[in-house]
């Protein structure tokens, strides 16, 4: 008899629910996370069991587990599961249960999977994001503070030679210097691993024959590059590029109503990251002559917020064409012996048994 799994995901414990094919919850569990305690509810079920997840906060330990053992994962789309979002009754059973019965259904609203491979690069790029903005955050620090005290940046800014040496010269209060000896310190503190890994991504893009074709587009660089691949991950996923820039949340939200049709502000739902780094990438793209007639005019009509958004839809647009045709000119890969490596099945009692 088939057996559906929902599991209710959180940082330290989860709930995991067993629903049967006539769909009665046969077990209703809380365990704290870990291999072990996850098995001692799933472990004895068959292999190709679906186990259904929501896609919340740390869940990659779940899906390589699941995967490692044989199981089915099915990530599901938090903001598109209303049966959990508008349930009267709202407690951790409910929720796995009812992705549980979802998954019975099959009216589950799945997400994407990324490989591990995919999901390293991600941290890897988000990472290198991460410590930009926490530089760019204490250079504003120390701009707010000369600007408490009245003093007018240099022409060439506080961060060249020239300006750190006028840094190093102005008179400051005892207090206020103190702060930016602090953040300048913490700042040089940050530029090591900021060029390792810039390092580290260049040389994934001279080893990505994506990277050469998307870094002809006006504005791509390098980091833009590998950001558009790794957030994308599979091209053949989005059936067309208004379903990816859809999905990088760059598309105007639509209200209709009979006759009436509004459109609104962009939906900025999807990849935060992907929708960030194009509109980063369209502040040097608009000043092409492929796009800045058309950004010049919606400018004129629209606003440059807006028409710098189209642009980086536009941008978008192009790179998933780029990115489709190098697929449809990549060679078949030849059928060789399967690589796959074997699958574990593990009982109650934990202990494992390779299966071929």
């Amino acid at each position: 008899m088939s057996v559906y799994v929902g599991i209710d995901v959180h940082r330290k414990r989860s709930q995991i629910a067993l629903i049967g094919q006539d769909g009665e919850v046969e077990v209703n569990r809380n365990v704290p996370n870990g291999v072990e305690t996850v098995l001692g509810v799933i472990g004895d079920l068959p292999i190709g069991t679906p186990v259904a997840f929501e896609a919340a906060y740390g869940w990659g330990w779940l899906v390589e587990l699941l995967e490692d053992y044989g199981y089915e994962p099915h990530l599901v789309h938090p903001l598109q599961c209303k049966a959990i979002a508008s349930a009267r009754l709202k407690n951790d059973k409910v929720d796995a249960a009812t992705l549980g019965q979802l998954l019975r259904a099959d009216l589950l609203p799945e997400a994407w999977i990324a490989p591990l491979d995919v999901r390293q690069q991600r941290a890897l790029l988000r990472h290198r994001f991460q410590l930009v903005r926490l530089r760019a955050l204490l250079r504003n620090r120390i701009h707010a503070v000369l600007a408490d005290l009245g003093h007018t940046r240099p022409a060439g800014g506080c961060f060249t030679g020239p300006g750190r040496a006028w840094l190093a010269e102005l008179s400051l209060p005892d207090a206020s210097r103190h702060v930016v000896d602090d953040l300048l310190a913490v700042m040089d503190a940050l530029q090591p691993p900021i060029n390792v890994l810039d390092k580290e991504l260049a040389a994934l893009a001279r080893g990505d024959p994506r990277a050469a074709a998307l870094m002809e587009l006006p504005g791509v660089g390098t980091l833009t590059t590998l950001a558009i691949v790794a957030e994308t991950g599979d091209i053949d996923r989005f059936p067309s590029a208004r379903k990816l820039a859809s999905w990088a949340g760059l598309t105007p939200t639509v209200h209709n109503s009979d006759r009436t049709v509004r459109h609104g502000h962009i939906s900025k739902q999807g990849s935060p990251w992907l929708r960030w780094i194009m509109c980063e990438a369209a502040q040097t793209a608009k000043r092409h002559p492929a796009f800045a007639p058309g950004y010049q005019e919606m400018a004129r009509r629209r606003g440059k917020k807006i028409a710098t958004t189209a642009v980086a839809r536009k941008l978008l647009a192009r790179a998933y064409h780029v990115l489709r045709e190098l697929r449809d000119q990549r060679p078949a890969a030849p059928r060789g012996p399967s690589t796959r490596r074997p699958t574990r099945a593990v009982t109650h009692s934990g202990r494992a048994r390779n299966i071929a």
